[in-house]
Order: structure tokens, then sequence, then C-alpha cells
């Protein structure tokens, strides 16, 4: 598949600008320089807003291969993809709960599917808002938190300047790369990303890519401190 031109251009134009603000960047950059920050989004199923929250909420505490596991048998529940709201909440719940999910990640998902399904909240309307504004809108619902919203702005809205400070697996590649000796709090993973502002989606995937290895897509809903 021939890539976008336009996409071509802006990740040349931010790669450029990533290397000139951060040297551990720049170093990260030029070690990988056939790196695609949104390949390992093939090894997902598609994803609608809600679908990726869904895959949010099931990886919360959870290793990258449990949140696999148990998103497989979710597909298989409803033919092979993930379910839209309607779809879940028809579902037993128990059904759900021997696919893996805790009792309280489907009581998470069954009320923000109600919140889509009857209006509450519209997911077109959402995906229009700046980051900020969904983060706060969908953290209204009991047992999503900012790195949950967070993740499904990079994997179903595409947005290019987020960063999950509370992802435990960004904070040890932060802590990596930069030579810390010490885990970095959320505040000190702010801080240094404030150096890679508007860009800090692809310089979330390349210290991704450094802390993992290479030949393997960056890890998908790692766990949630």
């Amino acid at each position: 598949m021939t890539e976008d031109p336009g996409r071509a251009v802006w990740l040349q134009q931010a790669r450029s600008f990533l290397r000139n603000a951060d040297p551990v960047l720049a170093r990260l950059i030029d070690e990988r320089p056939a790196f695609d920050p949104r390949a390992w989004l093939a090894q997902l199923p598609p994803m609608d807003l809600y679908g990726a929250l869904l895959f949010q909420v099931t990886g919360q505490q959870l290793s990258v291969a449990a949140t696999r596991t148990i998103l497989a048998r979710i597909e298989a529940l409803f033919g092979g993809h993930l379910p839209a709201p309607a779809e879940l909440l028809a579902a037993d719940p128990a059904r759900l709960r021997e696919a893996g999910l805790s009792w309280r990640k489907i009581s998470t998902l069954r009320d923000l599917a109600g919140r889509l399904a009857d209006g509450r909240l519209d997911a077109a309307v959402l995906s229009g808002l700046p980051d900020d504004q969904i983060i706060a809108e969908l953290t209204a619902v009991p047992g999503i938190g900012p790195w949950t919203v967070q993740g499904a702005l990079l994997i179903a809205l595409g947005r290019e300047d987020v960063v999950l400070p509370g992802d435990l697996a960004l904070r040890k590649a932060v802590q990596a790369a930069y030579q810390l000796g010490h885990l970095p709090t959320q505040q000190e993973v702010l801080a240094i990303a404030d150096n890679w502002r508007p860009y800090r989606s692809l310089a979330t995937s390349y210290l991704f890519s450094a802390a993992f290895d290479p030949a393997q897509p960056p890890p998908a809903a790692p766990r949630e401190t």
C-alpha cells in the first residue's frame, strides 16, 4: 500500500521537530529510520471509539498477553468482532464474565454502553471535541480514568499530541531512555513530555519501540497505576 503523501510529510516534520527538541528522542529516531508509529494498530481488530474504550478497560491492570486473550474471547462472543454498545447491552453479563472480564469492568462497559445507546454520550460529538474535553466527558463514567481515555484517543481517533503519564510501561521506558536512577512519577513524565508538544503521541511510540523488542509492536493496553 502506498503511503499517504500528507502523512509522510507530517511524519517528516514531526521527526525533525522532536530531534531538535530532545536529544534522547533524536537518538531513538535516528536508530529507527524505518519505524512506522502506527504499524502496531494492524495487530488490533478494527475499533471505533467504543471499541477502543472496551479494549482499554479490558487491559486495566492486566498484562498485554492476558488482554489479548480476553479480547479474542469477547470477539468470539460477538461473531468475530468487538461489540457495539447495543450489542454489549443485549449480551448476558455472565458470558462476559466467562470471557475473563471482571464484574467491575463489565459494570463499567455496560454503563458506558448505556450512555452511548441512550444519547447521554454521542460518539460523533465526542470525536470532534478537543482531547481534554473528551477526557473530562468520559472519565465521568465510573471505572474510566485518564489512561483509559488517552489510549482510546491514540487508537480510535489518531490524536497527535497524547501522552500516557499513568502508563507503567511508558514510565519504565522513560526511565531507561533518559537513564534515570528512579521510576519517574507521572508529573516527571509530563514535564519531560512537555518538550515534545505538539507531537507527544509520536514521541511516546518511539519510547515504546525502544523499550520493547524493535521487531515487535509497541505494547497494547499496558497496566495502569
